[in-house]
């Protein structure tokens, strides 16, 4: 194997340079601080965890785990989401406390993508998860955070849809009962979005007309509140009419939130995330192709853990939302930086001009110079600059 040049660096990672920092540490402080407000308090937990707990509650395909051997020879895991270690944390160092249990954090993840072109082995995300409430109340508090969550980055104008995970089940088993490789090949469709792929696959089924139909129906079933109207017709199941049921509800609740114009109910997400029981929705910004945001309900993940509780939550995907938002970096700190000049013999006025400016949360570039100056012309000239806020001034 040729050894890798000492510029490169691993498929799947990137660098981040200064403004995508900035961009990235932007959304960060916004979306905690707005999940601060709503009660929900941040974690921290390891990159690395045990691949016999976290590794195997993973919504993570296990070929896609960067694995790791300890020097006991423990297999570890790179963490491949959030969910599942704080699942662990509620489950153990948070047994004592009384549900609702409200978290936030904001981490890197690993997902070994090298099979697939252009995905991302490294990225970051910023979430909540809300334990402990099986509502539809908390279905709809955090629809209604990630949405404030998405203005307070700076997102104006952008949908989530919302689905359920119950109905697309109940249905695929009533028209394609046991047969569960043809209902995984449908899933996979619409998780891909392949939506010729499934019709085609719909129609070499044996099934009946009345079930090609209905399977091809759903496929419509995107739009407002009247879509749950065209779904129930679809349905006699108690399992689906349920989810049909509980998502009238969700909107219900999210309409007294005051969020209407950015929702839209799409039946046809399944999600990808293995550990999903319920409500499930993503967040699309106007012309990014993917989505920024997802999330959903997931009942049965804690009791891998041992504590048996309803569960809810949503991950901004961080480093997307680094690559949509346009403009300079500038856009998102205080001003243009102000650039201080001087020379030895006024380093102490010209340093103390600088602290008092930084102290009012501007940008200050300091910088020693050759050549002289007179005093009182320096200091007016700082006095102005401080004023100002921008531009470069010198003393001495």
């Amino acid at each position: 194997m040729t050894k890798p040049k000492m510029f490169e660096k691993p498929s799947g990672v990137r660098d981040y340079l200064p403004e995508a920092v900035v961009k990235l540490r932007h959304i960060e402080k916004q979306s905690l601080a707005c999940m601060e407000r709503w009660g929900y308090r941040q974690i921290i937990t390891p990159t690395m965890e045990f691949y016999d707990t976290v590794g195997a509650a993973s919504s993570t395909s296990d070929h896609k785990l960067f694995k790791l051997l300890n020097q006991r020879g423990t297999t570890m895991v790179l963490r491949s989401d959030v969910t599942a270690p704080i699942a662990r944390i509620v489950a153990s160092l948070l047994k004592e406390e009384a549900f609702p249990i409200r978290l936030s954090y904001h981490a890197n993840v690993f997902r070994s993508m090298e099979e697939e072109a252009g995905r991302e082995a490294e990225f970051y995300q910023t979430g909540a998860e809300l334990i402990g409430d099986a509502t539809a109340e908390a279905d709809a508090e955090a629809i209604a955070l990630s949405i404030a969550c998405l203005q307070e980055i700076g997102f104006e104008r952008f949908k989530v849809a919302i689905g359920h995970l119950g109905f697309i089940e109940s249905l695929f088993e009533d028209t394609l009962s046991g047969s569960v490789e043809a209902q995984a090949r449908l899933k996979d469709c619409l998780v891909q979005r392949d939506v010729v792929g499934y019709r085609d696959y719909v129609r070499s089924l044996e099934v009946d007309a009345s079930a090609v139909e209905r399977l091809e129906a759903v496929l419509h079933l995107r739009g407002g509140r009247i879509v749950c109207e065209r779904a129930r017709q679809l349905v006699t199941e108690p399992i689906a009419a349920a989810a049909i049921a509980h998502l009238e509800e969700v909107w219900s609740v999210l309409q007294a939130y005051g969020v209407e114009a950015h929702l839209m109910l799409d039946l046809t997400m399944v999600g990808d995330f293995s550990y999903y029981t319920g409500t499930i929705f993503e967040g699309y910004v106007e012309d990014i192709g993917f989505p920024v945001m997802s999330g959903g309900r997931y009942d049965n993940l804690l009791q891998q853990f041992g504590r048996q509780a309803p569960a809810t939550g949503f991950a901004l995907k961080t480093s997307r939302i680094v690559d949509a938002i346009q403009g300079e970096c500038t856009a998102f700190i205080n001003g243009k930086p102000i650039h201080i000049q001087y020379d030895a013999s006024h380093r102490e006025a010209a340093l103390a001009e600088a602290t008092r400016l930084r102290g009012e949360g501007k940008v200050v570039i300091t910088k020693l110079i050759d050549g002289a100056v007179k005093n009182g012309a320096a200091n007016d000239e700082v006095a102005n600059e401080g004023k100002a806020g921008d531009g470069a001034c010198k003393i001495g």
